[in-house]
């Protein structure tokens, strides 16, 4: 896979990104869902932390704003890795499955970082209203952005039996994560150097 197909497969996953979340962010107010399906809903929700909302200030004696500020700086660097090594495959002629991994990934990188740099100054806040792009009140400042995730598949959503111990009656939902686009991008590249890990480190152009 040569450079132009790599950045056709980056700029395709950004475009469907940044649309649902732009989609989403002004036309639903925080906490709002859609049912489109029965095991398939779009339920509007904002994610201040690293995957499955975990915060660095909930393992760190560390502020909740500091905790924001280090996570989306690391981000920064790490798109900066996983760009160099896409450029360096790509230029040493590897396999089009790893190409397209590092693609997938790098993208998903991309989308999830562009909500953390700029959401926060180019949007107001969702709460109880339906957010406005551009606004002259925005909800935060430069680094201090929210991601938007909108992706629910709760494919299970019963009960347990009464008479399983420890959680007989207790709800039991499955799959639970919220998520976006850009997770997906990320989660299909790393599962396909997973799953086809010998094709994509093996011979050229396969």
């Amino acid at each position: 896979m040569n450079f132009k197909r790599s950045l056709l497969v980056v700029l395709l996953v950004l475009l469907v990104d940044q649309i649902s979340k732009i989609y989403i962010k002004t036309h639903f107010q925080l906490g709002e869902a859609t049912e489109v399906f029965t095991w398939f809903k779009i339920l509007f929700i904002e994610n201040e932390g690293a995957a499955w909302g975990a915060k660095l200030s909930d393992v760190l004696p560390i502020s909740d704003k500091i905790g924001k500020l280090i996570l989306t700086v690391f981000r920064l660097f790490a798109i900066v890795g996983i760009g160099y090594w896409l450029y360096d495959i790509i230029k040493k002629n590897s396999t089009r499955t790893l190409v397209l991994a590092v693609s997938l990934i790098f993208a998903g990188a991309l989308g999830n970082i562009i909500d953390s740099m700029f959401y926060g100054i180019i949007f107001n806040d969702s709460y109880n209203q339906v957010a406005t792009l551009f606004s002259d009140q925005p909800y935060g400042s430069l680094f201090y952005g929210k991601v938007v995730d909108m992706l629910y598949f709760p494919l299970i959503d019963a009960n347990w039996p009464n008479w399983v111990p420890f959680v007989g009656g207790n709800n039991f939902r499955f799959f639970e994560p919220v998520f976006n686009i850009a997770d997906t991008a990320i989660s299909t590249g790393v599962g396909i150097l997973i799953v086809f890990n010998k094709k994509a480190f093996g011979d050229k152009k396969h």
